[in-house]
């Protein structure tokens, strides 16, 4: 009896891991990591979570026939599951990040308690490297106060990109916010032909190198019929509001400000609000920021949530002078494509040949001699014989139908006597 139970708990040791596409037999599992995962940092998103979850479990069907054929939601739910032994040891889900997919996002990385949270963080990890060919670069954001997924991610090749700051507008703070009068006379809706104009503004409000990872275009400021018709179900479904709007500026003719608010009808969950400002215009805080309240008073009163970068020092000043309240700190981290070669085949400069690094520098083939010679014109330029002055006249004969200079026939002579 000890034999077999030695023999039974050694088993699954044995077994290799297997990395494969999400099935709906993994939801139950996936719901345990996720109360697991979320419990731990944020308790309030685990209620959110978990709401996922019984929407995926309703949704599974629709959206796994989704992501067989091209179309906008194809990458609504890309999941990967480590397995061993049909036993789940983790989770990672991604999605693209820009409309050209030269960017994806690591949207959650979910790992078993008592499994190696390193190894198979990794194992999941690489596999999206090395299965999605057309991502560039890979971008994810985690807790500052998450040191295990900190140290995860610093293994795989991820470096700190930006810090943001998430801050909640309590509704009393709404109330008194709402009573100012907004100065923003060039206030406008958006649509689709302002997207140059949004994108802009995007380029303008990020340094180069979060520009550069980020990767947008104008393209990714536009919404198509099919993704206005989503929205619009989403929201029916979510019981939620999206308004949006932009500050144009007339001499500039380019947009300085801009804002997208989500509101809840139920007044279940908080509103949520994204705010762009150019970095010249610091002043629009205080206006965008009472006009947030003041649409945000026709709904339940529920508190509005926004985050600040840290190459956004207005924003955060700003927020800290009207008392709204930090509740979550977190941490942008990038991985470039360079990681993938250095891993895919390690070089080392003690082995370098040099003449075989010079080699491809070497003409490819022996070179075709041209049409000028520079032994011709040694000769001719010879003191043996002295040009003829600018102001005598070249005297020019016809011999079989070629024109040729009496000068030439000259000195062609002494070569015939020689």
């Amino acid at each position: 009896m000890a034999a077999r139970i030695k023999m039974t708990s050694l088993f699954p040791r044995n077994l290799s891991v297997v990395i494969r596409p999400v099935q709906y037999r993994d939801l139950d599992d996936i719901e345990r990591l996720t109360q697991e995962s979320f419990a731990a940092l944020n308790p309030k998103g685990t209620c959110f979570a978990i709401r996922q979850m019984q929407w995926l479990r309703r949704w599974y069907g629709f959206i796994k026939c989704l992501s067989w054929f091209p179309n906008p939601l194809q990458y609504l739910f890309s999941s990967y599951v480590a397995e061993q032994g049909r036993v789940l040891l983790g989770m990672i889900q991604v999605s693209p990040f820009n409309r050209t997919r030269s960017t994806w996002r690591i949207d959650k990385v979910m790992l078993d308690r008592s499994a190696d949270k390193q190894g198979i963080g990794s194992q999941l990890m690489r596999h999206c490297f090395e299965s999605i060919l057309e991502a560039r670069t890979w971008i994810l954001e985690v807790n500052v106060n998450d040191k295990e997924a900190l140290a995860l991610y610093r293994q795989n090749g991820f470096q700190r990109l930006a810090e943001i700051t998430y801050w909640e507008i309590t509704p009393e703070l709404l109330s008194e916010l709402a009573q100012a009068e907004p100065d923003l006379p060039n206030l406008l809706p958006v649509s689709n032909a302002d997207a140059q104009l949004l994108y802009q503004l995007d380029t303008a409000s990020m340094p180069p190198l979060v520009r550069q990872v980020f990767d947008r275009n104008t393209r990714d400021f536009k919404t198509s019929l099919f993704g206005v018709l989503t929205d619009a179900v989403k929201q029916w479904v979510t019981k939620t509001e999206v308004v949006c709007g932009y500050v144009f500026e007339p001499q500039r003719k380019a947009a300085i400000g801009h804002f997208q608010v989500q509101l809840d009808r139920k007044g279940i969950a908080p509103h949520v609000a994204t705010l762009t400002v150019h970095p010249a215009y610091t002043w629009l805080y205080p206006e965008l920021l009472s006009q947030l309240a003041r649409i945000a008073q026709d709904f339940p009163q529920q508190g509005l949530q926004l985050a600040s970068s840290d190459y956004q020092p207005e924003r955060e000043e700003y927020l800290e002078r009207i008392g709204a309240n930090r509740i979550e700190h977190t941490l942008i981290m990038s991985r470039s494509v360079w990681h993938k070669l250095r891993e895919s085949k390690f070089v080392s400069l003690e082995g370098i040949q040099w003449p075989e690094v010079l080699q491809g520098l070497q003409p490819a083939r022996k070179p075709i001699p041209g049409g000028m010679s520079w032994v011709q014109q040694v000769q001719q330029s010879s003191p043996e014989r002295s040009a003829p002055p600018k102001s005598e006249p070249m005297n020019f004969g016809c011999k079989n139908c070629n024109i040729e200079a009496s000068g030439q026939s000259d000195s062609a002579e002494p070569q015939q006597e020689k």
